[in-house]
């Protein structure tokens, strides 16, 4: 495994992503990838949420478990917890969400396997860097009392409580049958139009501050430029939707106060 993670081949994989989430910030300040609220057959060949976000977010769970459990340095114990934290996030998103998904909505297919595809690669740059990349004694025992990877796990955990306090209301808007749209509101829906992706981003920002690494700024960097162009085109519709009701609660994009 030593190969694919001669250090060429990882740095050239992180100067890649770094380029590709700039285009793809950019790119889908145009494009709205058609799932949710977006949904359209115009994407092409589709699958069940349940299924949709199961086959795209389980490889990344079971890529970082495999990474761990290879490594030679799979006994120390910071980058253990590192990568517990991580896997505390997929674990949520592979097994429990899914089932908690309300109605019969579906996902472009294309749509599943890119994430599937950026959720292995990031598996690759974490786990890559905890386990096999990191320069020895890089992560001991003391780090886990440095005030970056306390912050960064204070930070990780509030975030993780934003997104599900917003999954929650988002889920409860309608009752069985009940097909129209709804204002989320109450939590952080107080201050920006999506709260949900509002506590993944800080809870990737504070990962990134935990491991105090580039691996870990690209996926808070990948997080952002997926979810805030998405937050901004959420933004819209609700405006289109229910025009002064919405503008009136002068609520950001995804940002509070700033965007």
């Amino acid at each position: 495994m030593n190969g694919i993670f001669d250090p060429i081949v990882f740095h050239s994989v992180e100067y890649i992503m770094i380029a590709l989430a700039f285009v793809v910030f950019i790119a889908l300040r145009f494009i709205t990838p058609g799932y949710g609220m977006f949904y359209t057959p115009k994407w092409g060949p589709s699958v069940g949420n349940r299924l949709g976000w199961l086959v795209m977010e389980v490889p990344v769970f079971i890529a970082m478990a495999a990474l761990w459990l290879l490594s030679p340095r799979r006994s120390e114990l910071a980058p253990a917890v590192m990568a517990t934290i991580f896997m505390i996030h997929y674990f949520q998103r592979s097994f429990i969400f899914p089932l908690l998904i309300k109605g019969k909505s579906r996902m472009p297919l294309c749509i599943v396997m890119l994430g599937a595809i950026f959720n292995l690669v990031n598996a690759y740059l974490i786990g890559g860097w905890l386990f096999y990349v990191a320069p020895e004694g890089e992560y001991t025992p003391a780090w886990l009392a440095d005030p970056r990877f306390v912050g960064g796990v204070v930070l990780f955990f509030a975030g993780m409580a934003v997104n599900l306090h917003s999954d929650h209301i988002i889920r409860h808007l309608r009752k069985p049958g009940d097909r129209r749209h709804y204002i989320p509101r109450g939590g952080m829906f107080r201050y920006v139009t999506s709260a949900n992706y509002l506590g993944e981003l800080m809870e990737w920002i504070g990962f990134a501050v935990l491991t105090w690494s580039l691996p870990g700024v690209i996926f808070a960097l990948w997080t952002f430029a997926n979810l805030g162009p998405r937050a901004r085109s959420l933004h819209q519709r609700y405006i289109d939707e229910f025009g002064d009701e919405f503008r009136a609660l002068n609520r950001k994009y995804i940002i509070p106060f700033i965007w």
